[in-house]
């Protein structure tokens, strides 16, 4: 924009604060959350070119009465991997917006570990237009860990160059993080791609303490998502850190540190739904959540309210955004009251988005030939699923309910003719593959899953935190061949076999993560498929059947997990054998 262009806005929108010219819009009858003073102020406010100019008794061209509903700041979440929805930013702002949501800050990790930069602009594009702020942060992990093959790298010159571009805020979730407190040259050169520009760099330090925590924070480290205790939390801000309030799909942390928020320290607390899947941003909602669980939980409504939007833009030094103030961005929500949030209507610069849940605007398909082959596998056959023990004691993954955890146990299991692993019908232990599918290696790691449940197929998925290979879960190798070939064959997704036959299949064209089909369509497909897994394959009920096995693969998480290279044993940092 031109500077004259931005000095005839400004002086139009002081000229309307002053009284002296209309307003574009001017709302009455509302119920105004003063996130600055913790009130609630009565009255008009008025809009101009996308801008809030004023509280008061004011004349627009056009007039809106609220009805003395309440009016929002848009809500803000603070940390989102919008991959976790499976569409495109365009599809996941109709979505949210909805539900009050005007922006959010995307680490765009999951893609990244596919395409690389390439996966980085691309959503960047599709989330241009939109009336929803989507600001990224650099995801400072890719590949995530060296004990698996990704997509792509990214080092700090690669990070650098990303650093300056409009949407981006810094430098993402920091993971690695026995890497900062033992100050490593490469992630340090990370850091300072933000530091130096003064950006914010996100952490991610489940468990960190002491000393430990000093030197993570001391690196300028000033956002954690991870904290699952009060403790935790009440050290990291103590720390000089944000603490942002966890409620996804997989992890819920919510009301566990509710119990920690003070008077004095609600202003270091932020919300966030880090993963959050399509069937719960259909059902339980985004943000609003969040302030619905809060306010029952006790938390004054007001307060809630701030930290869903107010703390937000300061931590990210968005200056213009997180209140209903004079020269603020005129986005906000129009909610029944402060106790349910139902969004009546969403504003974004001063015009309505949604209204009674439905979205007003429609989005334009983004396509990337790149990202719509991202399948690379070499060619396999059957017999290269085949798992030789050399004992009948093997290292068996046992999964909990409702966990990312694995307990690392040993069984006793079958072995054929050949000496390789053959699943009995008596026992509930099954083969876990992991097949690399960016480069064409040929790897194939091989595993042992107890307490999924599966039977007489097998499930499959390109969704494979954090590198994202193929990874599939079976009762027999040909179902498990089938599986992987018709992800090959739809360029990736989630799909069910059984006999060799395809039972359903989810396709994700782009970088085998994401589609450009509507939510609805998406969650649909899922909770079809969630009845063919536990009614036709008899998995167990008390698991997730697609995000339990996405996250087999995340050789972070205690204590077994399986990666494309082999088995990996958390707890001692290193690679094992399947056999004992």
């Amino acid at each position: 924009m031109r500077d004259g262009d931005e000095k005839e806005r400004l002086t139009r929108l002081i000229l309307t604060a002053a009284g002296k010219e209309k307003g574009d819009v001017v709302f009455k009858n509302a119920r105004i959350v003063d996130v600055f003073s913790h009130r609630i102020v009565k009255g008009d406010f008025t809009v101009r070119d996308g801008r809030i100019a004023g509280i008061g008794d004011y004349e627009g061209r056009e007039t809106v009465d609220l009805r003395g509903r309440y009016v929002i700041p848009g809500l803000i979440d603070s940390h989102v991997h919008i991959e976790s929805s499976h569409v495109l930013p365009g599809k996941y702002a109709q979505a949210v917006v909805p539900h009050g949501t005007t922006a959010v800050v995307a680490d765009p990790h999951e893609i990244a570990n596919v395409l690389g930069k390439d996966g980085i602009y691309l959503m960047m594009e599709a989330a241009r237009d939109l009336p929803l702020s989507v600001f990224f942060m650099i995801p400072s992990c890719v590949p995530a860990t060296p004990f698996e093959t990704s997509g792509a790298r990214l080092e700090a010159a690669d990070i650098d160059a990303l650093m300056d571009e409009p949407s981006v805020l810094g430098l993402g979730e920091v993971m690695n993080f026995p890497a900062v407190v033992s100050a490593a040259s490469s992630v340090l050169d990370k850091i300072l791609t933000a530091r130096l520009r003064g950006k914010v760099a996100d952490g991610h330090s489940p468990l960190l303490s002491g000393m430990a925590l000093n030197a993570y924070a001391a690196a300028g480290i000033k956002t954690d998502h991870e904290c699952s205790t009060v403790e935790e939390m009440t050290e990291r801000i103590r720390n000089g850190m944000y603490v942002m309030l966890r409620e996804g799909s997989a992890a819920r942390n919510l009301r566990a540190l509710l119990k920690g928020v003070t008077p004095e320290n609600a202003r270091r607390c932020l919300f966030c739904t880090d993963d959050r899947q399509p069937k719960d941003l259909l059902t339980s909602g985004h943000i609003d959540n969040h302030l619905r669980i809060a306010v029952a939980e006790g938390l004054d409504p007001i307060t809630a309210v701030r930290m869903a939007t107010l703390n937000a833009a300061e931590c990210y030094g968005l200056r213009e955004r997180g209140a209903i103030a004079p020269g603020y961005f005129a986005d906000f929500a129009v909610v029944e009251d402060l106790r349910d949030f139902r969004v009546v209507a969403t504003y974004f610069r001063g015009v309505k988005t949604s209204e009674e849940g439905r979205c007003l605007f429609e989005t334009t398909p983004v396509r990337s030939e790149r990202a719509e082959r991202s399948m690379n596998v070499k060619p396999f056959s059957v017999e290269d699923l085949k798992l030789r023990l050399s004992s009948d004691t093997a290292r068996v993954m046992c999964l909990q309910a409702m966990s990312l955890f694995t307990e690392s146990v040993q069984r006793t299991v079958h072995r054929n003719a050949e000496g390789c692993f053959q699943p009995r019908p008596d026992q509930d232990i099954l083969k876990l593959v992991v097949i690399e599918r960016h480069h064409a290696t040929g790897n194939i790691g091989l595993g042992l899953v107890e307490n999924y449940g599966l039977r007489g197929g097998a499930i499959a998925s390109t969704i494979a935190h954090d590198s994202h290979n193929l990874i599939a879960i079976g009762d027999n190798d040909a179902d498990i061949h089938a599986a992987a070939r018709e992800l090959i064959r739809v360029g990736g997704g989630v799909t069910l076999c059984r006999e060799g036959k395809t039972l359903k299949t989810l396709p994700l064209p782009i970088a085998g993560l994401l589609t450009d089909e509507p939510l609805e369509e998406v969650a649909r497909a899922l909770e079809e498929m969630h009845q063919i897994a536990f009614e036709t394959l008899g998995v167990n009920r008390s698991l997730d059947p697609f995000m339990t096995l996405s996250f087999l693969a995340l050789p972070v998480i205690p204590e077994l997990k399986l990666t494309d290279r082999g088995l990996f044993d958390v707890t001692r940092f290193a690679f094992t054998e399947v056999s004992v």
